[in-house]
């Protein structure tokens, strides 16, 4: 969604993403850019724009003047600000708006040039050196530069409240020049393994530093929004749309729609009937349902490809702050990790992904979805928690919490093992899911209320929930999803708001999560995600279901060819870059002139089949929570 999915400390985020590993040479420089892809015009009468509703006129295909993308969404706008949003719908946006210093090649994710076209670092990797390309500039027609870069980061090094989405990346940071417009200065404190793969947007400095709160600033004052990537920001309606043009200056080329549309949907079935109608262009987060009734419409293409997101459970850890004061009204069985445990057992993975998924998944494990190859991990049969209700209840037997008269578990203290979980009330999987828990542990004697709720992120940052729905979406470098796990991110106090997914707090988890920050070395870094994931899943805190397909559906009478990413069975939504919508070819232009996509990455549309590639998990990317999208 979008679909982080939820948002205990945030809200849905879309949880957001990594950033890819840094090459361990000393020079990563000039990585060919992507080829312009081209780009077109929906045909006339499909496509309708959130203003007007009014058919879109396909004129020119040449031009693009009067074509329309409308995306549906289901997932809230949590900030317009890049330096406070945490939600996929919000970071994806950013993406279009806001070059990063790097980008990810739509083929397979290697790093590529942004606002930098070239880097190097230090042979002590202690400083790296960024060369700001000379062709980017702001919409407002002002030259971006290697100081606004540098403004940005060291605003994020000053101020907490401007590190309160991306403040990992900087965390790291001593020092950051600027010492001419086109070059760019980071001096670290120790090695850094995310240097190329910074996921933090650029925003000019001349516009930026009049802020004064960037606790409560949400960039959502003045439209259009001044920003440097393929499209620009326009207008915004909470809850009912964001609009946005394409940058006629972006240095790849503009997009060739002529504008850009998230609406959004509380119901996902409204959004597929808006597709059917040709009301919107694209829809994601499909059901099975929803995706095996549109595969048979004559003008909509379903795109079923392996996801980048996690499904999970979440059990409240106890809520905290950095103060050390805890607050929330978690169960405090759920600290035990008896109690956890046995819950785990007592949950048939397979079952959800025959069932609810239809399939359409795979089931969960580790943390980081096999998307990712390099950082996929399983834990190995002796610590593998399969389904064993037998099992599950013999351990809360031994640990003190045995049935009552009326078959009830109560704990020493005589309270009943009666939970609460949060659920999104867009989400239907969390519905669906949340019976067969109830039926589950209904036989182990425990209660289960599912509350499903618009939006999580009240009771989830008050830490007022036992267990909850979550989901991330994965960058294709894990170190922001894995972050969202450690001390560091706690709120400073309980009346303020951190970064953390879920309250964990685990020095076992924070030494490994500093050891692999520093570590240039892929395969040793690899190792240690591996461990980090290993101590996530033996604490029981996070227990994965599955690994969800991105489910996802357009008009091929709107949208003739647009890019996936990955190229081998990809996703359209969500990517870790611009590529799906700066890409997109509307219809009544591929009628005319081209027809293909971005070469890097395989187009899908009018007479190009969907590359699928069963269990060829590549790379990810991630984000946070509120709904199905993300809880991410």
């Amino acid at each position: 969604m979008v679909m982080v999915t939820k948002v205990p400390p945030r809200p849905a985020r879309t949880r957001r993403a990594l950033r890819h590993l840094a090459a361990a040479g000393v020079t990563l420089a000039s990585l060919a850019s992507v080829p312009q892809p081209a780009q077109a015009v929906p045909a006339a009468g499909t496509a309708k724009t959130a203003q007007t509703a009014q058919p879109a006129r396909a004129d020119d295909g040449r031009t693009g003047s009067g074509t329309t993308l409308t995306v549906a969404v289901s997932q809230s706008i949590d900030s317009l600000s890049p330096f406070l949003a945490q939600k996929l719908v919000s970071t994806s946006i950013h993406r279009l708006a806001y070059e990063y210093l790097t980008n990810y090649d739509a083929k397979d994710a290697h790093p590529v040039p942004g606002l930098a076209t070239e880097w190097k670092s230090s042979p002590d990797k202690l400083t790296w050196t960024y060369t700001i390309r000379e062709d980017s500039k702001w919409s407002d027609g002002k030259p971006a530069t290697a100081e606004d870069a540098a403004w940005t980061f060291n605003k994020m090094m000053s101020d907490p409240n401007a590190a309160t989405a991306n403040g990992s990346f900087t965390a790291n940071f001593r020092k950051v020049t600027a010492p001419d417009p086109r070059t760019l200065v980071i001096e670290l404190k120790k090695p850094q393994a995310t240097m190329t793969a910074l996921d933090v947007p650029i925003v000019p400095k001349h516009v930026w530093e009049n802020v004064s709160d960037f606790s409560k600033f949400n960039n959502d004052r003045q439209f259009p929004i001044v920003g440097n990537g393929p499209f620009v920001i326009t207008d915004f309606k909470v809850d009912q749309y964001i609009k946005l043009k394409p940058n006629k200056s972006f240095w790849r080329g503009a997009p060739k729609f002529d504008e850009l549309v998230f609406k959004y949907y509380k119901d996902g079935d409204a959004a597929v009937a808006a597709l059917q109608k040709g009301e919107v262009s694209f829809v994601p987060n499909l059901t099975p349902a929803q995706a095996a009734a549109l595969k048979s419409q004559k003008g909509i293409k379903v795109n079923d490809a392996p996801g980048r997101r996690f499904y999970a459970l979440a059990t409240n850890p106890g809520a905290r702050a950095k103060d050390g004061k805890t607050f929330g009204n978690g169960h405090k069985a759920l600290l035990d990790p008896q109690v956890r445990k046995a819950l785990f057992l007592a949950v048939d993975r397979s079952t959800l992904v025959d069932k609810v998924f239809q399939g359409h998944a795979v089931e969960g494990e580790g943390y980081i979805p096999p998307r990712f190859g390099t950082y996929f991990w399983k834990p190995a049969d002796a610590q593998k928690r399969g389904y064993d209700p037998a099992e599950a209840g013999r351990i809360l037997d031994a640990a003190g919490y045995r049935k009552n008269a009326e078959g009830k578990r109560v704990g020493k203290d005589g309270r009943p093992l009666d939970f609460r979980i949060l659920c999104h009330a867009t989400d239907p999987n969390d519905k669906a899911v949340g019976k067969y828990l109830q039926e589950w542990w209904g036989e182990l004697g425990i209660g289960l209320k599912v509350e499903c709720l618009d939006s999580v992120s009240d009771p989830w940052v008050k830490g007022d929930y036992d267990l909850a729905f979550d989901g991330w979406s994965v960058n294709p470098d894990p170190d922001y999803v894995l972050s969202i796990h450690t001390c560091g991110t706690l709120p400073a106090t309980p009346k303020d708001t951190g970064a953390t997914d879920n309250f964990i707090c685990d020095p076992r988890f924070d030494a490994l999560y500093a050891q692999q920050a520093v570590e240039y070395d892929a395969a040793k870094r690899s190792e240690v995600v591996k461990q980090m994931q290993s101590v996530l899943y033996d604490s029981g805190y996070m227990n994965v279901l599955a690994y969800p397909n991105a489910l996802e559906a357009y008009r091929t009478d709107q949208i003739a060819s647009v890019t996936t990413m990955p190229a081998a069975a990809g996703n359209l939504y969500g990517q870790d870059g611009y590529w799906s919508w700066w890409s997109a070819v509307p219809a009544a232009r591929a009628s005319g002139e081209e027809s293909g996509g971005s070469s890097t990455g395989v187009v899908v549309g009018i007479g190009a089949a969907v590359v699928v590639v069963v269990g060829a998990g590549i790379f990810l990317a991630l984000r946070r929570r509120t709904t199905a999208d993300d809880r991410e």
